[in-house]
């Protein structure tokens, strides 16, 4: 397959932390696809919230939907302009690994409590290079880890691959979270920002295609990655009505409950480290908060209310 010359060849990978037989059959990124799709951490992320809490409803996003729609959005870009899919597709599925139950909510919690602070795509890096394998980690490559560490908005890529994955991001988790609070009854097509619907389309997938497109014109042959400055101007405005809108709205309903549960375990583990699973102890014996902090984001949302039930809640008969 032809690759574009600003594409990352596997090749040309700078490596793993500790060195490896190459396999006869894969790629590096593919073999790092592959460990990310088969660990823990990603298997979790199917119970894990992306913006609404428990729906009344199948068909919301959870965090591993919205991590395969990051993954399908990244590969088409990557496609339509000849970059490396394989480390496109690694990079994505691995980006949110680090989350922690109850969405952002949660997020930001554990930065209040943990005087270090604590911020997702840190924490994903930190679950591919310690957490993972028993204390192990996953040994990808630099690519990846790079492009996991710094796929948010703050972020810095070092390859175009990652700089794609920074949009995917983007434009999956406005679009699709759109989509599911029109789905809640938090808004209507008809609120969203008209001057921004008239430039991407009214559906999701419309929008979706729309922003892949535009990417894919305004970069293809060239050495960076970018929308053109009228859809990305729309999609900051799309986003920005739904932080305004949605995000704060829909957060509120659960916030109470999850800053309140995660304080409580944060504290009972901070004051009892000894409490912590194995995988955390050497962890704990020099930096508690962030080995409670390991702990709890590893959580999904459903072993933290069981788990904040069976600490703090008493059961019917003292037992």
């Amino acid at each position: 397959m032809f690759l574009s010359p600003y594409a990352v060849l596997s090749e040309k990978t700078r490596g793993r932390e500790r060195e490896e037989e190459p396999c006869p059959m894969r790629t590096d990124f593919q073999r790092d696809r592959d460990r990310i799709i088969y660990s823990k951490a990603f298997l979790r992320l199917k119970n894990k919230t992306q913006v609404f809490f428990a729906p009344d409803g199948d068909h919301y996003m959870s965090r591993l939907t919205h991590t395969l729609d990051v993954s399908q959005i990244a590969r088409s870009i990557a496609r339509g302009l000849s970059l490396n899919e394989d480390l496109t597709e690694a990079i994505a599925l691995g980006h949110d690994l680090g989350h922690t139950p109850f969405g952002h909510i949660g997020e930001r919690v554990l930065a209040t409590l943990n005087p270090a602070g604590f911020k997702h795509n840190e924490q994903s890096l930190r679950v591919v290079d310690k957490l993972e394998k028993d204390g192990r980690g996953l040994n990808l490559t630099y690519e990846v880890r790079s492009g996991i560490l710094n796929h948010t908005p703050a972020g810095k890529p070092e390859t175009l691959e990652a700089e794609v994955v920074r949009y995917a991001d983007l434009i999956a988790y406005i679009n699709h979270d759109i989509e599911d609070a029109i789905r809640a009854g938090y808004l209507t097509t008809d609120e969203l920002p008209q001057d921004a619907v008239s430039k991407f389309g009214r559906h999701t997938s419309e929008r979706i295609n729309t922003a892949i497109m535009d990417i894919c014109r305004e970069s293809e042959g060239k050495p960076y990655v970018r929308m053109s400055e009228e859809k990305d101007k729309a999609l900051g405005q799309l986003r920005s009505f739904m932080f305004e809108h949605v995000y704060e709205r829909a957060n509120k309903v659960i916030q109470e409950s999850a800053e309140r549960m995660l304080s409580a375990l944060f504290t009972y583990f901070v004051r009892q480290p000894q409490q912590l699973p194995v995988l955390y102890a050497d962890t704990a014996e020099t930096d508690a908060p962030r080995a409670v902090c390991d702990y709890l984001s590893t959580m999904t949302d459903r072993y933290a209310i069981e788990l904040f039930k069976r600490l703090f809640v008493p059961r019917e008969g003292g037992v």
